[in-house]
């Protein structure tokens, strides 16, 4: 496992590549391209806008006005999540061909998933500086420099979680399917569409133990929430569990790799 491991750093050349063969393939054929990665969450952002201001207007907190901002600043970080693991669960039995030649390595697959996933992350990111300026949100420079670490802390998280449930997917097909209905309920979970405050008090402990909640509350602290914050005691505790969750991912993924060729 130790040897894979190491030999990630060998193969950054071929991630880089399949990487942007992914981007590429992606929007192949479209008229608008890449143009598309800045489009689509304008137009989510957009529609967010429109929907929660002249649809079904409410009364929230001033703190979290305007609210589609506020909850864009965690669909952006919940979509790079939810998009790498649901394809992640396909990834290795799509890319069968690749996984039989003897010397490719199969882990680089949904490893390329998360990083080709979170190139889109970064290209939506213009879309919500630019409406923080608009609606005058202004950003702390130094709480801002936690955002780096938490795109890492949510990259390590991946990344486990992608080589675990691709792995896993190989032998039980099933878990595709269980995943894109537990990835709905994951999301009612996780605090994007309501602050962590207005969660009722006997069901936190479940929030609190779901560790995209202290991302999101990570990311609206730092993006869009004014003044000092101290949500970075749960932050460091979903780091140390990311690593552990990647280190349990890949050694599963390693100790089944064996198998994959077979198997797809």
């Amino acid at each position: 496992m130790i040897g894979h491991l190491l030999g990630l750093v060998r193969y950054r050349g071929l991630i880089q590549a399949l990487v942007a063969r992914d981007l590429k393939a992606r929007y192949r054929g479209s008229v608008l391209g890449f143009f598309w990665s800045f489009v689509n969450p304008l137009l989510l952002l957009l529609i967010y806008s429109f929907v929660f201001t002249v649809v079904m207007p409410g009364k929230y907190p001033a703190d979290m006005e305007p609210y589609a901002l506020f909850m864009f600043c965690g669909i952006l970080p919940w979509t790079w999540f939810s998009s790498s693991l649901s394809e992640a669960s396909n990834v290795l039995i799509s890319g069968g061909n690749l996984i039989k030649k003897v010397l490719f390595p199969a882990e680089v697959l949904p490893i390329v998933t998360v990083l080709a996933n979170m190139v889109h992350f970064f290209l939506g990111l213009p879309i919500l500086a630019a409406f923080l300026i608009y609606y005058q949100r202004p950003l702390d420079p130094i709480e801002l420099l936690w955002f780096p670490f938490i795109v890492f802390v949510q990259l390590v998280l991946l990344m486990g979680l992608s080589l675990l449930v691709s792995a896993l997917t190989v032998h039980f097909r099933d878990i595709k399917d269980i995943l894109s209905n537990l990835l709905t309920l994951w999301f009612f979970a996780t605090p994007i569409i309501y602050p962590m405050s207005q969660a009722p008090e006997s069901m936190r402990w479940a929030l609190n133990i779901n560790p995209m909640t202290h991302l999101a509350i990570s990311y609206q602290e730092v993006l869009f929430y004014v003044g000092p914050h101290g949500h970075w005691k749960w932050l460091m505790a979903v780091f140390a569990a990311s690593v552990g969750i990647f280190l349990v991912g890949y050694f599963v993924f390693d100790r089944l790799r064996d198998s994959f060729a077979e198997e797809v």
